[in-house]
Parts: C-alpha cells; sequence; structure tokens
C-alpha cells in the first residue's frame, strides 16, 4: 500500500513569470517516453508482477522502493507544469469579472492550448508535443535480469530527456526541477546497475554516467551533492524494504565525478519541501466563477475538526 504526504520531494521556487511553453517543455519529463510516468509504471507493475520475492528479496525490495520515489517525481514535475502554466502565486479573491473581453487571447498561440482549454493550465500525463503517455511504455517481463536490464536503459534515457529539457529552461521553478530530478535519476540508474553486476557479475556501472556529463557542471544540482543526495537510496517505508542495503551497500562507492563517499540506504523518506498553492482563477472557472460559497462552506467545515 501507499502512505501520502502532503509535501513535495524538493523546494521548488516559484516562477518569475506565467510561461505556458516552458511547462509545455517540462512535460516530456512527466510524459514523454522517458518520462516519469514511464519510470513510475514500469517500477510499478514490475514490483507487483515480482516472481519469487521472498528468494530474490534485495532485488524486489529496490525495484519496490524505488517505485514509491517515483510516484513522488511524478508529483514534483506535475507541480512543476502547474507552477510554470500559471505563474508566481497570486490572488484568487474577487469574482471572474467581464469575460467579453477576450481576456486569456494569448493562449492561442502557446505550444499547447489545449493545456489552458482542457486542464487550465494543470499537468496531464502527455508529452511536450501533447501526444498521451500510453501502456507500451511498460515492460515487465518477469525476468529479472531482462526487467532490471531495461531499467538501467530507461534510467539512462531519462537522463539524456532531462538534461535536453534543462537546455531549453530559463526560469528557475523548471530548473530545479530538472536539477533534483537528474540527482535522483542518476541513483536509481547506479542502483540497477549494481543490481546487474549482483546477479550477474558484469560491471555495467562502469558505463556511468551516460551522457558523459558531470552532475557538477549544472548548478542547481550542485545543494543535492553537497547533501549527499547522491549517495543515498530511501526505502519509503518505516519498517520495510531494508534489504535493498544488499545491493545500494556501504562497500560501495559513488560514481566518478560525483563527490565521494560511501553509498547508503536511509529508511523512511527524505524531508522535502512545501508544495505552492496554485491560486484560483474565477475567469477560468477555477474553483469557479464566483468561488465564495464553495470558500465559505471549506471554512466551517474546516472549523468543525
Amino acid at each position: 500500500m501507499f502512505m501520502r504526504v502532503d509535501k513535495l520531494q524538493a523546494e521548488l521556487p516559484a516562477p518569475k513569470a506565467k510561461d505556458p511553453n516552458a511547462a509545455a517543455a517540462l512535460q516530456e519529463l512527466l510524459g514523454g517516453k522517458y518520462g516519469e510516468m514511464s519510470t513510475l509504471s514500469n517500477y510499478m507493475f514490475q514490483s507487483f508482477n515480482f516472481r519469487s520475492k521472498s528468494k530474490l528479496r534485495p532485488f524486489y525490495s529496490l525495484v519496490a522502493s524505488i517505485t514509491a520515489e517515483e510516484l513522488g517525481h511524478v508529483e514534483l514535475v506535475s507541480n512543476g507544469v502547474a507552477m510554470l502554466a500559471n505563474g508566481p502565486d497570486g490572488d484568487d479573491t474577487g469574482d471572474g469579472g467581464d469575460i467579453s473581453m477576450a481576456p486569456f487571447e494569448d493562449m492561442t498561440d502557446i505550444r499547447l492550448a489545449g493545456s489552458f482549454f482542457a486542464n487550465a493550465g494543470g499537468a496531464m500525463p502527455v508529452d511536450s508535443n501533447g501526444a498521451s503517455w500510453n501502456r507500451d511504455f511498460v515492460t515487465t517481463t518477469g525476468n529479472v535480469v531482462f526487467d532490471l536490464l531495461h531499467n538501467f536503459h530507461l534510467e539512462c534515457g531519462a537522463r539524456l530527456h532531462k538534461l535536453r529539457v534543462y537546455e531549453t529552461l530559463s526560469d528557475p521553478t523548471g530548473r530545479e526541477v530538472c536539477g533534483y530530478l537528474l540527482v535522483r535519476g542518476s541513483v536509481h540508474a547506479h542502483s540497477y546497475a549494481l543490481a546487474l553486476k549482483k546477479i550477474t557479475g558484469v560491471a555495467i556501472e562502469k558505463m556511468l554516467p551516460t551522457p558523459n556529463i558531470d552532475l557538477s557542471r549544472i548548478p542547481e544540482c550542485q545543494k543535492y551533492l553537497d547533501e549527499g543526495s547522491h549517495r543515498r537510496l530511501y526505502t519509503w517505508s518505516p519498517d520495510d524494504y531494508q534489504e535493498l542495503s544488499a545491493i545500494w551497500s556501504n562497500d560501495e562507492v559513488t560514481l566518478p565525478g560525483d563527490p565521494k563517499g560511501n553509498l547508503e540506504v536511509v529508511d523512511g523518506m527524505p524531508d522535502g519541501g512545501k508544495i505552492h498553492e496554485l491560486a484560483g482563477q474565477p475567469n477560468v472557472f477555477t474553483p469557479d466563477y464566483a468561488p465564495e460559497e464553495m470558500y465559505e462552506i471549506a471554512a466551517k467545515l474546516t472549523k468543525k475538526m
């Protein structure tokens, strides 16, 4: 089962301005072939379908724990997309005013106009061109080596796409999303490589990093490297999945180019950061054209708690 915590895995800075086209670029990291919907769904269904769990517990625990982290990555990217599409935190007071003067005429020129018309600037499981994510991106064969190798490939592909999306963005919100995910994605690629080495003897971690660029060259990665995030895998559970330490063990070291240190498994989850509140826009009918009555009802319900 899953437990939900009302935080993001990383603190995201507020965007400098509304930028729906930057939000569209960031959508690639959500619903693209190598996006977070793909990593989540691959690992999640592999963990559901995993054979001989009791006999292969370290490998199952690795895939299962990373599944939980990937669910948080979907949440992180989705928040980044919505923040970029809607702009800095705003004021949700007042009604929708006069909508007859085409207040959103500029939305007809944005790259993904449908993101405004259908979703009011919210995230959806689509790529940067608006094509839907689909189940054909999921591989779950039941063969442990094949699935781990697929996961290694998936994380390398995700890193390539994160780097390319990063190169298109100038707003701090999108760049922070990329910086955090690049560090955590490198951890996952490294962990799958170590799992393959344990089970086959092949030192596939020598292929990393792919693409061959040190994360120290990306400013938004630096604070996560400084705090040691590149060395840590989390169990995402208070009691379960500690067996992954047989793979991500403290006798293994960080990748070349990253700050040196031994690997460690951390029980639970990181502290995380706040979720920005997207202001309602009554003239977009979010949460409605005249939402004051809704606010009053919610306030009364909260007082009863």
